[in-house]
């Protein structure tokens, strides 16, 4: 047994693993090179909560400008001093983007992340029992296409990113011209329904190849802890 080896199995008995760093298997080296790949200068990032994936964009060395969306009251306020010292980094006024403008209820998960305009399915709770619901926010609902900001403006080639729990496929119709303008997209897709009414993946995949995109990647996200079923999923997209 080695060394390196003999360190990892004892780390891991503290719950930590530990292994050799390699940039193709990373996700932040990946990401990395597909901003850079397709000379991404602006990330809307939709559903910021309070900001890691902004976080994990300066991370992976992006440096161009984010326009972060989080509709819910503390994680905005979060999200807002997160971002205070960063000049490339904005934090749009509170809403929940739709595809109507109005107002909207939004469904507080315990975790926070889990937060939907949608009422979650039971399939969700049963795989994250502290995603349950806790309370509710009434939000300012916006058109991502009626949103005017000076990054917006001057963007010549733009990822839209939308993890919106169920959410997303209003989002994208209330953004039909900016997902016309993206570059890449970057959308949380469910293979089961986890919240109401919602599309799965094939639904919106379809969607978005209809409008020139092609797949690039599929990145893991949420399981279902007791068989190991992927519950959700990233995936990425580029014309």
């Amino acid at each position: 047994m080695t060394v390196a080896h003999s360190v990892r199995k004892l780390v891991r008995r503290l719950g930590i693993d530990v292994s050799h760093y390699n940039p193709i298997q990373s996700e932040d080296a990946r990401l990395r090179r597909l901003l850079d790949l397709h000379a991404i200068d602006l990330v809307v990032d939709v559903g910021a909560n309070d900001g890691g994936y902004g976080r994990l964009l300066r991370r992976a060395g992006y440096a161009g400008e984010i326009l972060s969306f989080e509709p819910l009251s503390e994680e905005h306020a979060r999200l807002a001093r997160l971002a205070s010292a960063d000049r490339n980094w904005h934090i749009a006024p509170r809403c929940c983007l739709g595809a109507d403008n109005g107002t909207v209820t939004i469904n507080v998960a315990g975790n926070s992340v889990s937060s939907s305009v949608l009422p979650m399915a039971w399939a969700h709770e049963e795989a994250a029992p502290s995603s349950r619901p806790v309370r509710t926010e009434a939000v300012p609902m916006r058109r991502l296409d009626d949103i005017d900001h000076p990054s917006l403006r001057r963007a010549r080639r733009i990822l839209l990113k939308v993890d919106t729990q169920g959410y997303e496929m209003n989002v994208l119709r209330g953004g039909e011209a900016l997902v016309g303008r993206a570059t890449g997209l970057q959308l949380e897709l469910s293979t089961v329904e986890l919240y109401s009414g919602q599309p799965l993946y094939r639904e919106v995949i379809q969607w978005v190849e209809l409008r020139g995109f092609a797949v690039w990647a599929f990145i893991p996200g949420f399981r279902d802890p007791a068989t190991g079923r992927m519950l959700q999923m990233d995936g990425l997209f580029f014309r």
